[in-house]
């Protein structure tokens, strides 16, 4: 067998492989057994035919592509290993030519990850404030949600509860047809289109309305798109919600109850500062991160850019048909095809594998690691939090792959901790060093 390095850099090496009739025949003879047995030859038992009798039925070249299946990665296994090579994920492999077999691999090895001068940056926590008008607009939303429907006589306004009979027509055809339909039109609202809700508001229950309105260019359904839909409404009923007045009566009706107003307010503040609180440390941590990301550099094999792009066509492809769609349909509502779609992608997903690099390196230069322990609390916590599917939940969990994911998920937290931990601290030991006395 004959190796030849075609290229190398610090993030792939190219290797040339050329096997000759020795090399291959170990696995031609694997070949021959896998064949021999699903083949039937006239005046053998099944499994039973010599191998120059089932050359002659599928050739040598028939035997040849049957090996190929593990002849390739098993010679290129041993090929990495000769060649003290070490690869950082599945190699990219062409076929050169088949008698004899001549491949071509790209052997993607460990990125190149500067971080930096990471541990010189300083940023501090923005501090979370809770406004009396927050406080306000949460009470007001618990006012409007339990607070019930009830007719009204006046006209139409943003914000009722409609009943509506709809019917809408483009160039003559039926596109719309809805009778006794619940609607709320809210000024905003782009549905069905764009200035529908406009047009409702001072109608009175029993009135008729028709009126004409552009579908937008970039519509779900192309075929409308552009186009002019006439409508044909009819007001049905017209309600509003009855607000209850705001005093200590109203809080003791909100969730479990409260003994006033004011322990109402009390507790919403509480609840926004946690949440907020919560909101800061995620915003902080990603701050961090992308300060490290600019100081960074990374050099990765473009395999690996091309293998995080998949990855992600893949992940995209399972949620949509997760929703019944498949990715024709998709491309067709989103107006764009196969190669723009991919090349949407692509930023994308080079942010996402630097991202991914620079936090391992991170995690390498803290020395910061996961123990088996740690990754059992986290399935622990994931299983309990799966209600009624925890078996199932623990089931999918104790999978290799499942593992892994966990694993890499705590050390990500971990990492980001540490992070967050060391550029507060930095700053204000930098602040304490810069108010020191002479």
């Amino acid at each position: 067998m004959k190796v030849t390095r075609e290229a190398t850099s610090l993030t792939e090496v190219t290797l040339k492989i050329e096997m000759d009739s020795a090399d291959e025949e170990p696995f031609l003879g694997r070949s021959y057994r896998r064949v021999v047995g699903r083949l039937r030859v006239p005046g053998f038992r099944p499994g039973k035919a010599p191998r120059a009798i089932v050359e002659r039925y599928v050739g040598r070249t028939g035997l040849l592509q049957e090996a190929l299946e593990f002849m390739v990665p098993e010679t290129l296994d041993r090929v990495i290993k000769d060649e003290s090579l070490k690869a950082y994920s599945q190699p990219q492999v062409d076929m050169v030519e088949m008698e004899p077999v001549s491949f071509r691999a790209v052997v993607p090895l460990e990125p190149v990850v500067d971080l930096g001068n990471y541990r010189g940056i300083h940023l501090a926590k923005d501090p979370v404030a809770v406004t009396d008008i927050q406080v306000d607009e949460v009470i007001e939303q618990f006012r409007t949600e339990s607070a019930p429907w009830e007719p009204v006589t006046r006209p139409v306004q943003f914000g009722d509860l409609l009943n509506l009979d709809v019917a809408g027509t483009i160039a003559g055809e039926s596109v719309l047809s809805d009778e006794g339909v619940d609607y709320i039109p809210r000024q905003d609202s782009l549905l069905p289109v764009p200035g529908f809700p406009i047009h409702l508001e001072g109608m009175t229950e029993g009135q008729e309305k028709e009126f004409s309105l552009a579908v937008p260019p970039d519509y779900a359904r192309q075929e409308y798109a552009g186009k002019e839909c006439h409508f044909r409404v009819k007001v049905r009923s017209i309600k509003e919600k009855k607000l209850a007045a705001l005093d200590d009566e109203f809080a003791k009706g909100v969730g479990e109850g409260y003994a006033s107003l004011e322990a109402l307010r009390t507790q919403v503040r509480e609840r926004l500062t946690t949440e907020g609180e919560s909101m800061a440390a995620r915003r902080f941590e990603e701050q961090s991160l992308q300060e490290v990301m600019k100081t960074a550099s990374v050099q990765a094999s473009a395999i690996l850019f091309q293998q995080e792009l998949d990855m992600m066509r893949e992940e995209r492809q399972r949620s949509l048909r997760n929703q019944r769609i498949d990715m024709d349909t998709y491309l067709s509502i989103m107006g764009k095809t196969e190669e723009e779609y991919t090349e949407q992608l692509r930023p994308q997903a080079e942010e996402r594998l630097r991202r991914h690099l620079v936090l391992q390196k991170l995690a390498q230069e803290e020395g910061i690691q996961v123990s088996p322990e740690e990754v059992q609390a986290e399935v622990d916590t994931l299983a309990s939090s799966s209600g009624a599917q925890e078996q199932a939940m623990r089931r999918a969990l104790a999978a290799s792959s499942a593992q892994e994911s966990v694993r890499s998920s705590v050390q990500v937290r971990k990492v980001l901790l540490r992070l967050v931990d060391m550029v507060q601290q930095e700053k204000q030991s930098g602040d304490l060093a810069a108010g020191a006395p002479a």
